[in-house]
């Protein structure tokens, strides 16, 4: 038991209950609102990181992702724990699939971009089920004719993959491999089909492209 619990273990269970009671991540920024005194506010680093510790033997876990912090199923117990639920979550296709790849491990990139690495014409709908999906959003334009959009991934996108930064995606022949891994513990995030994913095209110079960290 840390210092700051024997003193008083309140802002602990304060933090770990509004943790548990959200259903989205929330920041440091956020978590310190629940205080009054600024004092406990600066606390809240160590104290999430003490919970994280405490939570480690059990079935599920605190991490840290893009947006903040959140409880989850620890991926051991993942697969058995979808049995309760029956609903199957939407198969996106291997165009869709395709597209983000390309889209997160070269962003900024124009519809025009995605075009010549895939070869093929991209779909209006393919961008709009991404935007709909929250994984990819309009970053700026190029300065082009005609000043075509360019897109990269969202917050949203590093939640759902259980990443902090873009410096943290897997090597992408893993990509596939995470986008199942989500399937099974976030609400309508696609299982990846069994098509492969363009890797040839979209590795390239991948390691001159490695995106920053966000």
């Amino acid at each position: 038991m840390s210092a700051s619990e024997l003193q008083n273990p309140e802002p602990k269970r304060l933090l770990e209950a509004a943790l548990l009671s959200s259903q989205e991540p929330l920041s440091v920024a956020q978590l310190r609102k629940l205080f009054e005194n600024p004092e406990e506010g600066e606390q809240v680093p160590q104290l999430l990181n003490e919970l994280q510790q405490e939570w480690e033997p059990r079935g599920v876990s605190l991490v840290q992702v893009a947006s903040g912090w959140r409880f989850q199923t620890r991926p051991e117990w993942q697969e058995k724990i979808s049995r309760i639920n029956p609903d199957k979550p939407p198969r996106y296709s291997r165009s869709v699939l395709e597209t983000l790849a390309i889209i997160a491990y070269r962003q900024p990139v124009t519809r025009g971009d995605i075009e010549d690495i895939r070869g093929v014409t991209v779909s209006t709908q393919i961008i709009r089920t991404l935007e709909a999906r929250g994984w990819v959003e309009v970053l700026g334009h190029r300065e082009a004719p005609g000043r075509p959009e360019l897109l990269g991934t969202t917050k949203q996108f590093l939640d759902d993959l259980n990443l902090r930064t873009l410096a943290e995606l897997p090597p992408l022949m893993d990509l596939q491999e995470d986008f199942n891994q989500a399937a099974l513990t976030l609400p309508f995030v696609p299982e990846a089909d069994d098509g492969q994913l363009l890797l040839d095209e979209i590795e390239g110079d991948h390691d001159s492209n490695q995106p920053e960290a966000s």
